[in-house]
């Protein structure tokens, strides 16, 4: 028997990436999986490439009557979800002069509110059916520690890990688990614009910060979205029943914490 067998999962931003990969590795577990995307189309294209296994579904965690609506949509489409992974996220980089409201507005829209109202809406379902269930939140080495041009995305991932906790420590009385995976550089289409944002501030060439930062790990490469599905799928499990309100670095030992 699969570890995730009989459960359903709703994954944010999952129709390519880290996202992705973990809907793949779910379904591969015995789960149904939803592919939650603000690109429909491509969160169809994802779920069709993983089978009867997944369904697609549009939604903007920025939006509160798109959140409710997606969560409803997928627990009467699967009976109730059991394991949330909120994954979507925004990245931005600039120096603290040059930081404008919008952009912070933008960011924490999406990484803050979205997982905590996404976290909010699941939650509920699962404390009216009364049977538990797991939620892993998308953190980040940047929650770890401050870096120079990242100052609104590091905070944003703070502030994932921080609601990681009090979320963990409240839901757990309704036999929620919340917890989080915080990985370090993983290497995908996302960071083209990461290495992007570096070239203009920092004057590299292009691909030259993803090349040092790789470099720089001391596993010896960036990492990849598959080398984050192991804890992904611990954590979703009843393996991790007794594991409340932590973060847990998968990063080739970029941070020890």
């Amino acid at each position: 028997m699969t570890r995730l067998s009989g459960k359903s999962a709703l994954i944010t931003g999952a129709a390519r990436g880290i996202g992705l990969a973990f809907a793949q590795a779910y379904a591969a577990e015995g789960a149904r999986v939803a592919i939650a995307d603000i690109n429909l189309g491509a969160a169809e294209a994802a779920a069709a490439g993983i089978g009867e296994a997944a369904i697609p579904v549009r939604m903007d965690v920025s939006d509160q009557s798109s959140i409710e609506a997606a969560v409803a949509e997928v627990e009467a489409r699967t009976g109730g979800i059991d394991i949330l992974v909120n994954n979507a996220a925004l990245f931005t980089a600039a120096p603290v002069a040059e930081i404008t409201r919008a952009d912070y507005d933008r960011i924490f829209a999406v990484n803050v509110a979205g997982t905590l109202f996404t976290m909010q809406a699941v939650a509920r379902g699962m404390i009216a059916r009364g049977r538990g269930g797991k939620i892993i939140n998308m953190a980040s080495q940047a929650g770890r520690r401050g870096e120079s041009l990242v100052a609104v995305y590091c905070a944003s991932k703070a502030a994932v890990i921080s609601l990681t906790q009090s979320a963990g420590l409240n839901l757990i009385a309704h036999g929620i688990n919340v917890n989080a995976i915080a990985p370090g550089v993983v290497d995908g289409e996302h960071w083209d614009g990461v290495d992007a944002f570096f070239a203009k501030y920092e004057g590299k060439a292009p691909g030259q910060k993803k090349r040092e930062v790789g470099e720089a790990v001391p596993f010896g490469r960036m990492g990849k979205a598959s080398d984050l599905t192991g804890m992904a799928i611990f954590l979703a499990s009843a393996e991790a029943d007794y594991i409340v309100a932590q973060t847990y670095n998968v990063d080739g030992g970029n941070w020890m914490s």
